[in-house]
C-alpha cells in the first residue's frame, strides 16, 4: 500500500535538514536528521570517504554551499518504515555538483537518517 502523500512531505521535511545544513555551511541542521551511528560513504575529489557521519559534519562546516548552490529533493522510496530519498546538489562551495543518496526510518514516529552515500559529478573533480 501506498504511504499517504502527508508522509511523503515528512520525509521531504527531515531531508530539508540535510540541505539547509549544506546551504548554510552548518551542521547543526543535519544533526537533527542524522542518528549517531549513521555512515557516510562516496568520493571527494577523487578520494574515498567511509565511515563515521563526522567527516560529513566536518566537510559541512568546513565550507558553505556558495552563493549559486542549488539543490532538489526527491523521495524515490517510501515504505511503513523506510525512506530512500536522493538529494541533488549543483554548486556546493561554489565548484561541486553531488549527487547524494540517504536511507531513512522512521524511528519513534521520526524521520532520522542512517546512512549517506554520495557520488561527486566528474566534471566536478579536482585533482
Amino acid at each position: 500500500m501506498r504511504a499517504d502523500i502527508k508522509e511523503y512531505e515528512a520525509v521531504e521535511a527531515a531531508a530539508m535538514n540535510f540541505v539547509k545544513s549544506v546551504a548554510e555551511g552548518n551542521s547543526r541542521y543535519a544533526k537533527q536528521l542524522f542518528v549517531d551511528e549513521a555512515v557516510l560513504f562516496g568520493y571527494l575529489d577523487g578520494k574515498l570517504e567511509h565511515g563515521s557521519i563526522e567527516q560529513f559534519y566536518r566537510n559541512v562546516d568546513s565550507v558553505g554551499g556558495g552563493k549559486n548552490f542549488k539543490a532538489r529533493i526527491d523521495v524515490i522510496a517510501l515504505e511503513e518504515t523506510l525512506a530512500v530519498v536522493r538529494v541533488l546538489e549543483e554548486g556546493w562551495g561554489d565548484r561541486i555538483d553531488f549527487t547524494d543518496y540517504l536511507l531513512l526510518l522512521k524511528m519513534n514516529g521520526e524521520w532520522k537518517c542512517v546512512a549517506k552515500a554520495y557520488n561527486q559529478n566528474s566534471n566536478t573533480i579536482q585533482k
